[in-house]
């Protein structure tokens, strides 16, 4: 999901959560990644009674699914910069909060704290993952998830014509928007190392690379949508090559790919 992150360097966050777009966003990136951040949930034993932090949630799905598995028990606060995506009655805490400038969340020392998409986009990452780290408890998970595309770079990997050769120039261009923001795009790969260095205990990591989804298609096009004016601003594409895409994407005839999401588990140790 589209995360916790400031206006850095003037230039603001490249996927604006307050464009209408965010919404068709936060659906398909849901779709697409839920399943596998409930897994992790299971895997580090998710149970009735955790306290649990959602950093920069953007949509309600994961914090819901967090507290339906917590029960009356326990507590869920789900954070993000721009919280109009959640709807405060929704059973779990809804606070605005930026993890990279903003202490902890009250209701803490966390179980679990969770990020998806959040610190590939933060400035000072190093000090947000220290921010989560401390704000566990002892014996307290942290997952965390983020993108990693310099690993696969393309949005077509089959590359097989114009029309994906288009597309994966267009990508490209995205890249140095996010790039010129600040997002470490190969900051994935990096989770297992940063957990270890940070002191945590038992971590462990995949990845998930889903390919040719509907999801994958609702996602570009409005992901698109949402940087077309910065792409042809900075002259990485024209409004026609973007207009080609988007009508190449509608046809329905591209095998759309994501970026591996990496997840990676650990656990503060016992005091």
């Amino acid at each position: 999901m589209t995360r916790d992150t400031r206006e850095t360097a003037g230039e603001g966050y490249l996927l604006d959560n307050r464009q209408a777009e965010a919404g068709e966003r936060f659906t398909a990136l849901s779709e697409l990644f839920d399943p596998s951040t409930f897994r992790h949930f299971d895997t580090v034993g998710v149970g009735d009674g955790w306290r649990c932090w959602e950093v920069g949630a953007g949509g309600p799905t994961v914090p819901a699914w967090l507290t339906e598995r917590v029960g009356p028990a326990g507590h869920v606060v789900a954070t993000d910069i721009n919280t109009s995506w959640m709807r405060k009655e929704a059973g779990f805490e809804v606070l605005r909060h930026d993890v990279a400038a903003d202490a902890p969340p009250p209701g803490g020392p966390f179980d679990l704290i969770h990020a998806r998409l959040v610190l590939v986009h933060v400035a000072d990452r190093d000090k947000a993952l220290r921010s989560m780290v401390e704000a566990l408890r002892p014996g307290g998970w942290l997952v965390l998830e983020d993108g990693d595309p310099a690993l696969q770079p393309l949005i077509c990997p089959d590359e097989c014509g114009a029309e994906q050769e288009l597309a994966n120039r267009l990508r490209s261009g995205f890249r140095e928007l996010l790039r010129q923001r600040g997002a470490d795009l190969s900051y994935g790969r990096k989770l297992p190392r940063l957990l270890r260095e940070a002191g945590l205990v038992d971590v462990e990591a995949d990845a998930y690379f889903p390919i040719s989804s509907p999801a994958c298609t609702v996602l570009e096009k409005a992901t698109v949508h949402q940087v077309r004016d910065r792409l042809v601003a900075a002259g990485l594409a024209t409004d026609e090559e973007v207009d080609r895409h988007l009508a190449n994407v509608a046809a329905g005839g591209l095998d759309l790919a994501i970026s591996p999401m990496i997840s990676a588990w650990g656990r503060r140790p016992a005091a």
